[in-house]
């Protein structure tokens, strides 16, 4: 039930001369730079950087392959931001202890906040956050939704409470309990039937030993952006699963009947509508992808030995190795990992040395986890364009000069 569905800024020094200089790198021409000038971001999340992130919408926003660097976080002020609402008020983080969460479907039901939460216990995360339509971009029928390519995701790290030990302190979750439910507090627009928009989620209870409510998110407060004051945290599951804003959380017998639950997030074929027997986006997939060279246009790259690097990730297992291929998947060499190890829900960097000539080059990568799936080459074609972890739409072309 729970299987995949089949620092701060430091590290854009890459995009300086000196480092590329050092990765086998040039620089972006001047062409190039003037091109690249970004969209304004939006008024809650101005102070991200905005030459690290494309605008796609007020509510879609991703991180630029560029922008990823190779120390495993992926900074707060340049990760993706996607809401399927507009967000709630910055005031709701301003006194971020006195929010209440109503807890339902446990022996002793009833509201706690984040202060008191904060007495029950803290564990701390490393996990992958990616939107369920990270790929998009790549499939043909184009899919309604932003067209991401790979920036719909970042490795951070979550820390607050245990789900299981708020389930404990208010007496254990009810009998007959299958699945964890939680309820965003966004604001619902007057005259619109909640059930309709409202970002409510249901996953197995399984995933009640790994699931946390997050109040901070690499080693800060944890901002609207991002779902502050508290958010649902389900390691190794699609972003959509771990709901922002959280109000409410309930141990239920069913999932939940929004929208966003029994149609949304279906896989279909194209054409068709979701509906509540097709696989739900739950647990993410293998999955890996370079990001230097990153391919973007006007990269300039010199011959001679260049640093290929990327990450990799598995959603509920971990990555176990990566390959690359330089000449578009005809022959493969194992990379390396570097970095440290950040647990099984985290991404792990790779490295590959290779020796590139002037011309043309198709450059990807593939990964296998510990469970033994291996990234496929092609994407599976659906209606809303989820899931895609074939690595031959996710290859680089770079110029060798």
């Amino acid at each position: 039930m729970n299987d995949p569905v089949d620092i701060r800024r430091r590290h854009l020094l890459l995009s300086s001369a000196g480092a590329a200089a050092a990765a086998g790198l040039g620089t972006l021409s001047p062409e190039a730079l003037a091109q690249a000038k970004p969209k304004p971001l939006p008024k809650y999340v101005e102070w991200k950087y905005v030459d690290s992130m494309i605008v796609h919408s007020s509510n879609t926003i991703e991180t630029r392959r560029s922008a990823f660097g190779t120390s495993v976080i992926v900074p707060n002020d340049i990760l993706f931001v996607r809401n399927n609402i507009s967000p709630p008020d910055d005031s709701i983080v301003a006194d971020a202890d006195s929010w209440e969460v109503a807890v339902e479907g446990v022996r002793n039901p009833g509201k706690i906040t984040i202060g008191e939460l904060r007495r029950l216990g803290i564990t701390t995360v490393a996990s992958v956050l990616q939107c369920s339509g990270n790929g998009r971009g790549f499939f043909k029928h184009k899919a309604s939704g932003a067209q991401w390519k790979v920036g719909a995701s970042g490795c951070v790290i979550w820390s607050g409470v245990p789900v299981a030990a708020v389930a404990k302190a208010m007496g254990g979750v009810a009998s007959g309990a299958k699945f964890i439910t939680g309820t965003g507090g966004e604001k619902i627009p007057a005259g619109v039937d909640p059930k309709k928009v409202m970002v409510e989620r249901s996953v197995p209870l399984s995933a009640l030993d790994s699931a946390l409510l997050a109040w901070e998110l690499n080693g800060e407060p944890l901002a609207i952006a991002h779902g502050g004051p508290l958010r649902l945290v389900i390691p190794g599951f699609y972003g959509v699963n771990n709901v922002k804003y959280l109000s409410h959380l309930a141990f239920t017998e069913k999932e939940t009947t929004a929208n966003i639950q029994t149609s949304g997030y279906r896989v279909r074929p194209i054409g068709h509508k979701g509906a509540p027997a097709q696989p739900s986006m739950w647990g993410m997939n293998v999955k890996s992808w370079i990001n230097s060279p990153s391919g973007e246009p006007g990269e300039m790259v010199r011959a001679g030995t260049v640093q290929i690097h990327g990450v990799a990730f598995a959603g509920l297992h971990a990555a176990a190795r990566v390959e690359v291929s330089l000449d578009g998947g005809k022959n493969w060499k194992n990379a390396h990992f570097v970095g440290p190890d950040l647990g099984r829900y985290a991404w792990r960097q790779f490295v590959f040395a290779a020796e590139l000539e002037s011309g043309t080059h198709t450059l990807m990568s593939r990964a296998t986890d510990t469970a033994g799936n291996t990234q496929p080459p092609d994407r599976v074609e659906n209606e809303r364009a989820y899931g895609h972890n074939g690595w031959r739409d996710h290859a680089v072309k770079v110029t060798v000069a």
